[in-house]
């Protein structure tokens, strides 16, 4: 897919690696996502888990039903091994350099390798995964009274799911339609459920899970010093 290949790179054993420039390039123009643990110079710098879904979606194609579990971070210029597959329903791992799992694959159901379909997915997924933070986020821990450690926040992306009625769609378009909040102590697990529509008809549904780390008392003062930093990072 010509629009991915600018945010990876293969060796010639076929391994996949993605450079801290890379990584931040798909999270900032294609993911429209901000987060300072994607940023090249940062010291926590991780792969974007919605690049690792993108690059799968390219090498196996759209299933009517597909769940991606992310197993750990991923630093820049990792070696990663997409296994081959051509089966109709399959689960495997991809691994790092390390022979460690570091995304989990499950699909099934009927397939399409339409790379204008493959397209639309990733590129309305990522826009919408990307703007959980503060969009979705914010709203949700108000509405339970905690917040995430302002010094340093930290947010995991858990795993996320697809069941499609049907391949069939011209319009793609992904809509929040529910979110919940379980607190425990200083740990939060959040998940937010969407609809996956074809124009105005609802085709299928999804589900993103999060964890949210270090919890706390809300502080509306707080919140607001995050987002405005949050939002000043967006100046390119």
């Amino acid at each position: 897919m010509k629009f991915l290949s600018n945010y990876y790179s293969v060796s010639q054993d076929q391994q996949l690696c993605v450079s801290a420039e890379q990584g931040n390039n798909f999270a900032k123009h294609v993911a429209d996502d901000f987060n300072p643990i994607h940023d090249t110079q940062s010291k926590r710098f991780c792969v974007p888990g919605d690049l690792l879904f993108a690059i799968a979606l390219e090498r196996y194609g759209l299933r009517e039903s597909m769940s991606f579990q992310f197993r750990g971070l991923i630093k820049a210029d990792t070696s990663l091994c997409y296994p081959d597959q051509d089966s109709h329903e399959a689960e495997f791992d991809v691994s790092c350099d390390r022979s460690k799992p570091v995304l989990g694959i499950q699909y099934s159901g009927a397939s399409s390798h339409n790379v204008e379909k493959i397209e639309q997915l990733i590129r309305n997924y990522v826009v919408f995964s990307g703007q959980n933070f503060p969009h979705i986020l914010v709203p949700l821990m108000k509405e339970h009274n905690v917040m995430i450690n302002p010094q340093r926040p930290l947010v995991i992306y858990e795993s996320m799911s697809l069941a499609f009625d049907n391949l069939n769609f011209d319009e793609l378009r992904i809509e929040l339609s529910a979110t919940e909040l379980e607190v425990l102590g200083k740990r939060g697990n959040a998940q937010l459920h969407f609809d996956l529509n074809d124009g105005d008809k609802k085709i299928g549904t999804g589900l993103k899970r999060l964890v949210l780390s270090g919890l706390r008392e809300y502080q509306q003062a707080s919140i607001d010093d995050m987002c405005e930093k949050y939002n000043s990072s967006k100046v390119l």
